[in-house]
């Protein structure tokens, strides 16, 4: 046999037997050889982008090879060994990077940006961060339910600087949740050096902040994340707690194939292609007689065979066909809403009332729906909206939480993978900013992308009228209901508020649940007893009439009501209820019927719903209009804080004289 290298990395095989040795090098090579097929067909043209992992192989391939088979990873850009360590079928990975229908996401996202349920793996978004908050999601699920099972989500060193890092580590912590966050730091963010991304000289420092044990491990060495990993990994199943892992390593090509490496110096290139894990680990496999030259080229002639034909056969399935049908259905997890009708005793309720009635038969109805929010459990959040609820189903349900809204609905859409039902309450609707990036680009494209239903419910405490300023009044809902995926409720009524409160927790989807403030203690009304449901998607008159219609909702019924009675106008007030999905039915009928049409919403004129309405009504209804559409909002100012000029911002004043022009056009 010829003289072998010595492996410039040590190697502890750790009491592992030979066939183990053996497995994690096949586990190690494939993705290399994966990795260097794909590079070809970039080259040629055949595939559009790639994310290189060489040299980064044993990290994935140590911590899939480490964690049960049912425990989740939440992977990035460069875990291709995740995948294959998982035993995806290669056809199924090649077809998913060249857009065919039978890939992960039906051609509608690229590399892996995709989930695979089947395999426990949640693959990753371009805003980084995102996964962890959902990897401590599925990590609270464990602890909930008693599983002895951890998470484990990777993230790069350019991605610890992003608040979701803070914010999902440090919930992990005070929760003490079984998840593992590993670091790949491996130099660069794309061509940003680490020296000019962080001061600490480790990253795995940071957990001291957090009250977090750290590790640090040689990314580049098999068997020392393998076997490090399932250490941790069988500790945090016995005593859950965050662990941060920081896997030393570097990135041999650029960030992606197009960015190049001309950055990086020579000698650091050359010091790390020495530390290589791939030709490493055989020569070490080798030295110590487990391998020999010749067994080294069976496999690799063997795992080349397989990468090109499944190659071959994936290229020869057809292009994928567009279908219209199918890409909207795919927009929102199916759900047949069947509505559970008012019993006839009804007792007076405010509207505050009603969301808290609500709320607790939901709970008791689901048993697998998880609260959470700041100061939501002992205290009852801070419209006392659940309070005493605590005492009827438990910390371990009503979750006060830390200042951080993106990742609680992380974490709200981590529980939803594990199957429970959950929501956040946001203090103030205007808060929800914080969180914005979760909701518009994790739940709202989850079920399109790769079929995966969120089902979170994010209360809105919204609107001004209370002396508030521009940060605790903001109507804001128009910024969702441009979002495909969401389905956004904003009842005017404790009776709706209720009924679709509670419809909102049967619905599978993510939905954004508005509730006026200015109402919650103000309005009372009747209110059916017991667990009722009111359709979503469905809009009702709140006043029938001959002269005109005004399409509204929320406090904008409550308005349009007062206005009408002190005009003596005869008016349909139809109730919109729910923003998204529209009930475009309701609005034809209301529009056909009077022929002219008021349009009033609380929030800012420009950009908001209204403008949506009105091209609706002028595109599709314009023959039954004896008028031009009208829009009634507020000032396209952000909301002020003295009376007077809140009372000038609010469009109530200016709605009379919108009626007075619409009624004599």
């Amino acid at each position: 046999m010829p003289q072998t290298a010595q492996p410039n990395i040590t190697y502890d095989r750790a009491g592992l037997d030979d066939a183990k040795l053996v497995q994690l090098y096949e586990r190690l090579l494939l993705p290399r050889l994966i990795e260097e097929k794909m590079l070809i067909l970039l080259r040629q043209g055949k595939i559009s982008k790639w994310f290189s992992g060489i040299g980064q192989e044993a990290i994935s391939v140590g911590a899939t090879s480490a964690l049960l088979k049912d425990e989740l990873l939440f992977t990035m850009h460069r875990n291709l060994g995740v995948f294959t360590t998982r035993e995806i079928p290669l056809t199924r990975l090649f077809a998913q990077w060249q857009g065919k229908s039978d890939g992960f996401t039906k051609g509608r996202d690229r590399s892996f940006h995709f989930g695979a349920i089947d395999y426990n793996i949640v693959g990753m978004i371009s805003h980084l961060g995102p996964q962890l908050s959902l990897a401590s999601g599925v990590a609270l699920s464990h602890k909930l339910s008693g599983e002895q099972r951890v998470s484990l989500a990777f993230t790069g060193e350019g991605g610890t600087s992003e608040g979701e890092f803070h914010e999902a580590l440090n919930t992990a912590a005070v929760w003490q949740l079984p998840v593992i966050f590993i670091i790949e730091n491996n130099g660069y963010g794309l061509s940003t050096p680490t020296n000019e991304q962080y001061r600490c000289e480790h990253l795995a420092d940071r957990a001291k902040g957090y009250g977090m044990r750290s590790v640090i491990l040689d990314g580049n060495n098999i068997l020392e994340v393998y076997t490090q990993l399932s250490q941790l990994a069988s500790e945090l199943r016995e005593n859950p707690e965050p662990v941060l892992v920081e896997c030393k390593t570097f990135r041999m090509r650029g960030h992606e194939e197009a960015s190049g490496t001309k950055y990086v110096p020579k000698e650091l290139m050359d010091e790390w292609a020495a530390k290589d894990p791939v030709d490493n680990y055989e020569q070490f496999l080798i030295q110590e007689g487990i391998l020999t030259e010749d067994k080294v080229e069976s496999i690799r002639k063997s795992l080349k065979k397989q990468i090109n034909k499944d190659v071959k056969d994936t290229f020869e399935k057809p292009a994928i066909e567009a279908s219209l049908e199918e890409e909207l259905q795919d927009v929102y997890a199916a759900h047949t809403q069947e509505v559970v009708p008012a019993g006839d005793t009804t007792h007076p309720l405010r509207f505050v009332d009603a969301i808290s009635e609500g709320l607790k038969l939901a709970m008791e109805k689901h048993g697998d729906l998880v609260l959470m929010g700041q100061d939501i459990a002992e205290y009852g959040g801070v419209f006392k909206i659940t309070e005493g609820f605590t005492g009827a189903f438990g910390k371990e349900r009503v979750r006060n939480t830390p200042l951080c809204e993106s990742a609680i609905i992380g974490i709200a859409l981590g529980l939803s993978i594990k199957g429970y039902k959950s929501m956040v309450e946001m203090q103030f609707a205007d808060f929800v900013s914080c969180g914005f990036n979760q909701i518009v680009n994790n739940l709202a494209k989850l079920h399109y992308r790769w079929g995966q239903q969120a089902d979170v419910v994010i209360r809105m405490p919204s609107g001004g009228g209370v002396g508030a300023g521009p940060f605790h009044s903001q109507s804001n809902e128009a910024w969702f209901f441009h979002t495909p995926g969401l389905k956004v409720v904003y009842p005017s009524n404790p009776e709706d508020a209720k009924g679709l409160l509670l419809a909102s927790f049967e619905d599978p989807n993510p939905i954004l649940f508005f509730e006026h403030k200015g109402l919650y203690r103000k309005l009372t009304d009747e209110v059916p007893e017991g667990y009722y449901t009111t359709p979503i998607g469905k809009a009702r008159l709140a006043r029938e009439g001959e002269d005109l219609s005004i399409i509204t909702y929320g406090m904008g019924v409550h308005w349009a009501v007062e206005a009408c009675e002190e005009m003596g106008i005869n008016a349909d007030i139809l109730d919109l209820r729910t923003l998204l999905p529209l009930d475009y039915e309701a609005i034809k009928s209301t529009v056909q019927k009077n022929s002219r049409v008021l349009i009033l919403h609380e929030d800012t004129l420009t950009g908001g719903i209204g403008g949506e309405l009105s091209a609706y009504i002028s595109e599709h209804l314009f023959e039954y209009l004896d008028a031009p559409v009208l829009r009634v909002a507020s000032l396209d100012t952000p909301v002020p804080f003295a009376g007077a000029l809140e009372e000038q911002f609010l469009p109530k004043d200016r709605l009379k004289e919108a009626l007075e022009k619409l009624k004599a056009y």
